[in-house]
């Protein structure tokens, strides 16, 4: 019996000392990472292994996936490899059930105790990897951030007046700094500009120097909100022409805001510091919590407004609108921004108006629960009665986004070209003129499209562009320019082919397309000028496709009639492969036959014409280059 209660003491002390050698540290703070999606909530440290538990925030019903080439890196820079997974296959999809929510545990090597932080990563060569930078081993706050001296809190007074918007065309220098930056940490940045004339794009990339110090210019017509996606989190300023802006970026602020689990703790200071020109208008926009949005959920407008004519619709949205203005007014801010948000409110009105019959047929759709053919021809057919004048009435209050004021407003750069363009004549009855910058931003957002669509200017369009403003001259004929550049530099190039279809049924149709190049592997690429995410695809695959050079590889790129045709020319030269280009029932009979949902849409094909592999939506290089070597191997 003594012999028994030794052994059993004996072993509970061995537990006791296994159990003591066991730390644990609850929901660690970090510096910095890629997604939100992921969050470690626990890391356990042994003497046989590096645990992290870690909770999943993604979208129910949809997967996520932990890479095998996963690891740890410490602060002494060794790398641990992921072991295992617990509730998670590494390389395996890993389905959120319908909460939203789900939990899983990375298994690592043991780490040694005189680690103060790991970081998590999914390895550099994965599209779109984890990583978590600074996660901390010791305590619960992180090390003391050194702010610079230009990281200042600019005082905000009500009484301030927004300034005329500087109308130049000229260069607009961008100047940042990351904080508690890092090689590896993010290696470029894209600005984003929202430009009334052009209409919102990402400018050059712009590297990210050893120190976390950024610069960049950009041409710009007028004062101009832009923007830089970092960290989960879109940072908004003003670019003027002629002049500097700036953006400090607290990392670990800006990080810990999005956290679930260190929201509610202390602050590390301002997510943005902000200098240069409106750096305090940046600033105080950057901060406000106002609601400015009138359409920020169609389903819920949608259910709101079922059953209403146009005339109650309208009011509708207007109530909205007032409820909105309210706010803003009451709101202890500076008349600037007052002035900046009330603008933002008439152009989502004015959105909202634009949209007036085909939110009312969705909004009965819903309502009636109809199928998707229902729904179609529902659409095609039915007629919305509307009052006598209907939108130069409804547009009348919103004369503010044909003021200077409507510069500062990100929203005009997509309001204009998307929503409005075709209500021209119907804002000029309800503002009693065709002049104003609103006027002028269209007329010069009509020559731009031209020139993106590949079509330099006419001289009956030179003669439009001669009435507008100097900097709207200036910014259209550079662009001019630059096309016509293009057009001559396109008569060039090779490495592309342009291939005839052919007169053939549309069940023969994508057997006639592939046969050519029967005995060699085809990489199919169904795509569309107008696509972002394509033409990025395509950028990206360039070096990919130098690697695989000299190899029975087909790059076969089949697009639509939405694809303008001279725009589909002059881009394509940029895009070495085999191209086609559909007629509206091919694609539709292809898209079909697929059951392609949306592009980048990519097919593999082996050697003898069988479909190996199909996916939406660009994977990412290293993907496609497993899945190419997959079949050609």
């Amino acid at each position: 019996m003594k012999k028994i209660t030794f052994i059993a003491i004996l072993l509970l002390c061995i537990c006791s000392l296994t159990k003591a050698k066991e730390k644990v540290i609850e929901q660690p703070p970090f510096i910095a990472w890629t997604s939100t999606s992921i969050q470690v909530d626990k890391v356990v440290l042994s003497d046989t292994a590096t645990v992290l538990y870690i909770k999943a925030f993604y979208h129910p019903k949809q997967w996520i996936r932990i890479s095998g080439q996963s690891f740890l890196k410490d602060n002494n820079g060794e790398t641990y490899t992921l072991r295992s997974g617990i509730g998670i296959k590494p390389d395996t999809e890993f389905w959120m059930p319908e909460s939203g929510e789900g939990e899983f545990r990375l298994v690592f090597p043991p780490i040694p105790v005189s680690a103060t932080s790991i970081d998590f990563s999914e390895g550099d060569n994965v599209q779109g990897a984890f990583k978590i930078w600074g996660i901390q081993l010791k305590g619960k706050a992180l090390p003391e951030l050194l702010l610079p001296q230009e990281a200042i809190v600019h005082k905000i007074d009500i009484n301030d007046e927004l300034p005329e918007p500087k109308i130049e065309y000229k260069d607009a220098t961008i100047k940042g700094r990351i904080l508690d930056y890092r090689p590896g940490l993010v290696s470029k940045i894209v600005p984003i500009i929202f430009d009334p004339v052009k209409g919102a794009y990402e400018s050059e990339e712009v590297k990210i120097n050893n120190d976390g110090t950024f610069v960049t210019r950009v041409k710009v017509p007028t004062t101009t909100s832009a923007a830089i996606r970092l960290f989960g989190k879109m940072i908004t300023f003003y670019a003027v022409p002629g002049e500097e802006s700036s953006v400090i970026i607290n990392t670990r602020e800006l990080c810990r805001q999005q956290s679930k689990f260190h929201k509610d703790d202390k602050p590390y200071g301002e997510a943005v510091y902000f200098g240069g020109t409106l750096a305090g208008l940046s600033q105080e926009y950057s901060n406000c919590t106002l609601k400015t949005s009138i359409l920020n959920d169609y389903r819920q407008l949608f259910k709101d407004v079922a059953g209403m004519d146009a005339g109650a619709y309208k009011d509708f949205i207007y109530g909205k609108r007032a409820n909105l203005l309210a706010s803003i007014e009451k709101a202890p801010i500076s008349k600037a921004l007052k002035a900046v948000l009330g603008n933002q409110v008439d152009a989502e009105a004015a959105q909202a108006i634009s949209l007036t019959e085909m939110v009312i047929k969705q909004a009965y759709t819903m309502e009636h629960k109809m199928s998707k053919e229902e729904a179609r021809e529902y659409f095609n057919t039915a007629q919305i009665e509307l009052p006598e004048n209907y939108y130069a009435n409804a547009f009348r209050p919103l004369a503010s986004i044909n003021t200077m004021a409507a510069l500062y407003n990100s929203k005009l750069s997509e309001l204009i070209p998307y929503y409005l363009r075709r209500r021209t004549d119907e804002l000029t009855k309800a503002w009693g003129t065709d002049k104003g910058i609103y006027f002028d931003i269209n007329k010069a957002g009509e020559l731009y499209s031209s020139i993106k669509e590949f079509t330099p200017l006419t001289a009956e369009q030179e003669v439009i562009l001669a009435t507008l403003p100097p900097a709207c001259q200036n910014e259209v004929r550079d662009a001019n320019n630059q096309l016509l550049k293009t057009l001559e530099a396109n008569k060039k190039k090779t490495g592309f082919t342009i291939n005839e279809v052919g007169d053939v049924s549309n069940e023969e149709l994508f057997s006639s397309i592939i046969s050519k190049y029967r005995g060699k592997v085809i990489l199919v690429d169904f795509w569309a000028t107008w696509c972002g995410p394509c033409r990025m695809a395509n950028k990206a695959m360039l070096p990919l496709k130098e690697e695989l050079k000299g190899k029975d590889i087909v790059y076969l790129y089949i697009t639509g009639e939405t694809s303008p045709l001279k725009t589909w020319e002059n881009m394509i030269p940029d895009i070495h492969g085999e191209h086609f280009r559909l007629t509206d029932a091919q694609w539709s009979f292809l898209g079909d036959k697929f059951d392609i949902r949306g592009v980048p849409t990519y097919l593999i094909i082996d050697r003898e014409g069988n479909v190996k592999h199909q996916k939406t939506g660009f994977p990412g290089v290293a993907q496609i280059k497993e899945e190419l070597m997959k079949v050609y191997d």
